[in-house]
């Protein structure tokens, strides 16, 4: 690895297993800082120690991106930490499988408050200091059913669907 990314702040979302874990892993490798966003505090340190032991500096920080009040304080707890915001990637994602027929309102919901609204309330925070330092970079993670489609994925497919025209 080059180091490439000394000295900046990169928050991933969701990155507490799976992709974004492996996204912040290989951030963490360039050099950058990395905040480590998810929902479960164990995982989150988990990844974050993971991180800090093999050389890398990592902040775990425990937020639901579908609650206004929770992002603002992970945005707040991360400049208050590390200064900016430097790379925003949007990974934090959720599906639930259902036909559309059966699928409640409350599922479309959720699937849809995860996927995209909540990369647009992150979005929002975080070019706030991007413009004022005019610099930064979001990364929004999408998925080929967005336009594709799948079968009992309609919330899914439309939220990814919804990031790409975001994007």
């Amino acid at each position: 690895m080059t180091q490439s990314l000394k000295g900046r702040s990169v928050l991933v979302t969701g990155g507490s297993k799976g992709i974004g874990k492996g996204i912040a892993e290989v951030f963490a490798k360039e050099g950058a800082k990395v905040v480590i966003n998810g929902r479960k505090k164990e995982l989150t340190e988990s990844v974050a120690a993971s991180i800090k032991a093999d050389g890398g500096e990592a902040l775990p920080i425990v937020a639901d991106v579908t609650k206004e009040s929770e992002v603002i304080g992970m945005f707040e707890k991360t400049i208050s930490t590390l200064g900016k915001v430097d790379i925003l990637v949007n990974n934090a994602g959720v599906a639930v499988n259902t036909p559309t027929w059966q699928m409640t309102l409350a599922q479309w919901q959720s699937v849809v408050d995860i996927n995209l609204t909540a990369a647009f309330r992150l979005s929002r925070a975080a070019v706030k200091g991007m413009m004022r330092r005019r610099s930064g970079r979001i990364v929004n993670i999408g998925s080929v059913v967005g336009s594709t489609g799948n079968p009992g994925q309609g919330n899914y497919a439309a939220a990814k669907a919804g990031l790409v025209g975001m994007t």
